[in-house]
């Protein structure tokens, strides 16, 4: 007969047996998770060294092309803007080379820039538009009449530079005295708005108006994005045309090249190019502005909404 003792004894043995097995089995299974894991980790190793090896292999292809663009780049541009002139306005986040290469640029396609103002933090800051509003209409020249629908401060701003700045594209002649122009830049330098060179200030013909990739707050980015677009917008109107030029953060989200070409209105009028860190960029810039004097317009670039690389490439 069994006992309980050959009972007790028996569930022990069942016990200890599960439990050995229990030890052995996760052993086992923990070394096939360890090997998994380590194969996996290698993996991904190797995926990311291919990652970064393709990404130098890139980087090493663009800075190629762009030797070879600024090589070929006076070649291409030659002339193109031969006898023209330039008003060069620039904002806060603008890159000082992407100015400075564009500037060569332009002396490259022969032509001149009379003037090179620059935007101030304040001028695009939202804070600060009612003040700019009063500022514009307290200057404005007695022979000049802005137009009726420039009334955010971006755009009064704008159709006034462009009126003081910018000469008729009819007559050739400017729309100001040099007297009335220095009152207006001064008392807009003055109340912190713009900064430029005493005696490096005259008319031009068109215009070019240099952005950055236009990061940070969105909310602030935004504010600044349609004053930006809107300020370049209506100068535009008032010569013999203008170009928008910044990097690709400008062409993406509340970004003054993406506001412009979201805009039917500014686009009809306005060129963009959003690649203006690239030597391309800044050889289409050029071309654009030329453009822009045949009466033409343009989204190019390589970011969102750009409809061709460059002047005279198929659309995309």
């Amino acid at each position: 007969m069994i006992s309980m003792r050959h009972h007790v004894v028996s569930l022990v043995a069942v016990f200890l047996g599960l439990a050995v097995g229990i030890v052995l089995g996760s052993g086992l299974l923990a070394d096939s998770v360890v090997s998994g894991l380590r194969d996996d980790k290698a993996e991904l190793r190797r995926e990311i060294q291919e990652a970064e090896d393709h990404g130098s292999r890139l980087e090493a292809q663009l800075l190629a092309a762009d030797g070879f663009d600024s090589t070929v780049g006076p070649r291409i541009v030659r002339d193109e803007l031969f006898d023209r002139t330039v008003l060069l306005v620039t904002t806060p986040d603008a890159a000082p080379e992407d100015v400075d290469a564009v500037v060569r640029s332009v002396g490259d396609a022969g032509g001149r820039v009379t003037a090179r103002i620059a935007l101030t933090d304040s001028f695009v800051d939202a804070s600060g538009t009612d003040q700019l509003r009063t500022t514009v209409t307290n200057v404005v020249p007695a022979g000049v009449e802005l137009q009726t629908g420039a009334v955010d401060p971006g755009s009064l701003a704008g159709d006034l530079l462009g009126a003081v700045l910018l000469v008729d594209p009819g007559t050739g002649q400017p729309r100001s005295t040099p007297e009335e122009r220095a009152l207006a830049l001064t008392t807009l330098r003055s109340g912190g708005f713009v900064t430029y060179e005493d005696g490096q200030v005259e008319p031009a013909q068109s215009a070019l108006v240099v952005t950055g990739d236009h990061s940070g707050n969105a909310e602030r980015a935004g504010n600044r994005g349609s004053l930006i677009a809107r300020f370049a917008g209506v100068v535009d109107g008032r010569g013999a045309g203008a170009v928008l030029a910044g990097r690709t953060g400008a062409a993406e989200g509340n970004g003054p090249i993406a506001v412009v070409r979201a805009d039917a209105a500014l686009a009809a009028g306005l060129s963009t190019v959003d690649n203006l860190d690239r030597e391309s960029g800044r050889l289409t810039t050029v071309l654009a502005l030329r453009e822009q004097y045949d009466g033409g317009t343009g989204r190019y670039g390589t970011g969102p909404s750009a409809t061709a690389v460059t002047v005279g490439s198929p659309a995309r």
